[in-house]
């Protein structure tokens, strides 16, 4: 992989003037070739498959040349996702190929990592159009203040009741302005409950109050951070229904689960109801991260490629994928493109139906 310097300008949410100067990165295969791949799909329920996937659906690769990619989001026409062993988040332009954005993206530390996944993980944005990051191996939730890889961080979460996070992997915000993340071991350099470093008992999901309004630069405040769920063995993807009445959680092992839980008015969680099981499934992957469509239908990494559920948790298709999957984002102006990240490659595929922006706001 070749690099080189170049500088950028670009807006971000109106009201944000965003300065990019980033690191430019030329794949030997041309990242910014786009390819058709071929496309299988496991209908489990043809007339709703129908009415999702168009019947001239293809599936393409957008950016190859990777190890592992995770956390896509849709950034004002363009695709930020993570590549977490490099420890760097890059930025896929339509046309313009990739470019690494921040490197690093989570281990802060000079000497080597010593893990697998050094890196940053998911990222979304808030209601104002700042990045939010899940900083996995730095163990943190963090938030640009600018989208600019020299932009100001503020930590929003590193510690529940003084104890450090495992390393937080997956994050959505609620309309109120409350963030919801989970928090695996994957960060971890052994990815182990036993991991020397590991303080905390649960591998949890949490709820930061106030997300959105706490402000730049002041350091994170433990007590508005809740522990919401403490009962799944590896939490994972995350993501709200239409309207909030119910939070999505996935488990990727040892079983391979889907849940929703009721989203009381204060933002906590009741009623957790298990979706589906997919445990059984031999095929490569596991429930990984997760989006909604404004119809309510839930798309997920899962076992074999993406998994398409109805919102009662039936599964209506799979997306068959040429590589193990680990995420998925809603893009485009009209957000019917879904990209998703597996493992070496950035892939999209054009769908009937809109996908709920990452910002809902009442």
């Amino acid at each position: 992989m070749v690099g080189w310097r170049c500088g950028c300008v670009w807006a971000l949410a109106g009201a944000i003037a965003l300065g990019v100067c980033a690191e430019a990165s030329a794949q030997s295969n041309g990242a910014s070739a786009v390819t058709t791949v071929p496309l299988k799909i496991d209908r489990l329920d043809a007339a709703a498959v129908d009415r999702i996937i168009p019947k001239n659906a293809r599936l393409e690769r957008v950016a190859t040349g990777f190890k592992w990619v995770e956390g896509p989001v849709w950034v004002k026409g363009r695709l930020f996702f993570a590549e977490i062993p490099s420890d760097s988040i890059r930025v896929w332009t339509p046309g313009g190929g990739v470019m690494v954005f921040q490197q690093p993206s989570g281990y802060l530390g000079k000497a080597p990592y010593g893990g697998p996944e050094s890196g940053s993980n998911g990222m979304t944005l808030d209601a104002r159009g700042r990045l939010t990051v899940a900083g996995h191996a730095q163990r943190d939730v963090y938030r640009f203040e600018s989208v600019s890889p020299k932009g100001a961080r503020t930590v929003l979460a590193d510690a529940y009741r003084g104890k450090k996070l495992n390393s937080p992997n997956d994050l959505v915000y609620r309309s109120d302005g409350s963030l919801y993340f989970t928090d695996p071991p994957y960060g971890l350099r052994t990815q182990s409950d036993q991991d020397k470093e590991k303080q905390l008992k649960v591998n949890g999901v949490y709820r930061i109050d106030g997300a959105l309004q706490h402000k730049p630069g002041v350091p994170a405040d433990q007590g508005r951070v809740q522990l919401l769920v403490g009962d799944l063995t590896r939490p994972n993807g995350i993501a709200f229904s239409p309207g909030e009445k119910y939070l999505y959680v996935d488990n990727s092992e040892p079983k391979k689960i889907w849940m929703r839980y009721t989203v009381r008015p204060d933002g906590t969680l009741t009623d957790g109801k298990l979706l589906y099981d997919a445990t059984s499934d031999p095929r490569v992957g596991a429930p990984d991260g997760m989006k909604v469509d404004v119809d309510g239908n839930i798309y997920s990494a899962g076992p074999g490629g993406v998994w398409i559920f109805s919102p009662e948790g039936k599964p209506l298709a799979t997306i068959v994928m040429p590589e193990r999957t680990s995420n998925v984002a809603w893009g485009g102006a009209d957000w019917k493109t879904l990209y998703i990240t597996a493992s070496s490659s950035v892939y999209r595929i054009r769908l009937n139906i809109a996908g709920l922006p990452v910002v809902q706001m009442r």
